[in-house]
């Protein structure tokens, strides 16, 4: 079973910068497709980026594309999600998540997740 512990979220004025971590135990993730999800209060889960286990293939949503970039470090079994032009509509709990068993684009497909970790953007 594989924990995964987020890390590095937090307040920040509108056009600032933030870099959120992924750190997994349990075992390797080395294998495994990881992303990021996030979540507004009253929203629905909404997938962020996506990254191949090799690291060599990403995926974003529209709304963060040129702005977000997803990267990961396989030797230190951590994902990173470095958030740049934050914007208040940015403003959500984001979510790590590994083992898509699915579409990569789907939160049900994911098996495992963090608890967490909020940012939240003032204008």
């Amino acid at each position: 079973q594989v924990q995964l512990v987020e890390s590095g979220g937090g307040l920040v004025q509108a056009g600032g910068s933030l870099r959120l971590s992924c750190a997994a135990s349990g075992r390797t993730v080395s294998s495994d497709g990881m992303a990021w999800f996030r979540q507004a209060p009253g929203k629905e889960r909404d997938f962020v980026a996506h990254i191949s286990s090799s690291g060599y293939y990403t995926y974003y949503a529209d709304s963060v594309k040129g702005r977000f970039t997803i990267s990961r470090d396989n030797a230190k079994n951590t994902v990173y999600l470095q958030m740049n032009s934050l914007k208040p509509e940015d403003t959500a709990d984001y979510y790590c998540a590994a083992s898509p068993g699915g579409s990569i684009y789907s939160s049900l497909a994911y098996r495992h997740w963090g608890q967490g970790t909020q940012v939240t953007v003032s204008s």
